[in-house]
């Protein structure tokens, strides 16, 4: 029997990890509801990386990665600006631009963002090609219970939605670490090859929410 993708209507919880090797989260229309939310009980960051696929057609603003505490709704940010090309980065409620990223639509692409409270430096890895390190904001932790969404951007701490910079299409491989990956172990990542996965968020175990229509599929790869 042919299997069918798991279509979540409502709501949908995954209590324990669950492993999502081979799969994606397709996000088929555009909307101000449908979205991911990844669960996680750490409340200290003193540095981030985060590192994720996506495959869309979207010709306008749209979020990458979303995650706010109660007193910042932009506390890791990760947005493409379609009208000036840029994706940008926002931490701390601070916003950074990194463009000349070939940003095709209609294909995979591989983005991880670095970020450190010490330096306050960010550096944008698209693709497997490093950006040049701006930097955003230092001194102090991302802290505080943390909301993580996938397909909305949160103007408020777990709403706020706004259908157009909703995110359609596919993402896969979302890794999340609380300290800064090694240029090699972000290579490792972008290649498919054996990384160490994410500490915080690991789609080889993701605890997970579904809230409206999302699908967990098997992700389509390109036969060789």
């Amino acid at each position: 029997m042919k299997s069918l993708p798991l279509l979540v209507m409502l709501t949908a919880c995954a209590a324990t990890p669950q492993d999502l090797s081979g799969k994606m989260f397709t996000f088929p229309q555009q909307t101000n509801r449908a979205h991911v939310k990844l669960n996680t009980s750490k409340q200290d960051f003193s540095a981030v990386t985060v590192c994720h696929r996506s495959f869309t057609d979207l010709k306008r603003d749209h979020i990458l990665f979303s995650m706010s505490t109660m007193s910042s709704s932009n506390d890791f940010l990760i947005f493409w600006d379609y009208t000036n090309k840029e994706i940008e980065p926002h931490i701390r409620d601070r916003k950074t631009e990194f463009g000349g990223r070939d940003y095709k639509l209609n294909m995979w692409h591989s983005v991880c963002t670095t970020w450190d409270s010490e330096s306050g430096l960010v550096q944008l890895w698209f693709d497997g090609q490093p950006s040049i390190r701006k930097f955003v904001i230092s001194g102090s932790n991302i802290t505080g219970p943390a909301i993580i969404m996938l397909g909305q951007e949160q103007d408020s701490h777990g709403g706020g939605f706004d259908i157009k910079q909703s995110f359609v299409g596919m993402m896969s491989d979302v890794h999340m670490w609380d300290y800064k990956l090694s240029s090699c172990e972000i290579q490792k990542y972008v290649d498919d090859l054996n990384f160490t996965p994410g500490n915080v968020l690991n789609w080889g175990a993701l605890e997970f929410q579904i809230i409206d229509r999302v699908l967990i599929e098997n992700k389509q790869m390109t036969c060789q």
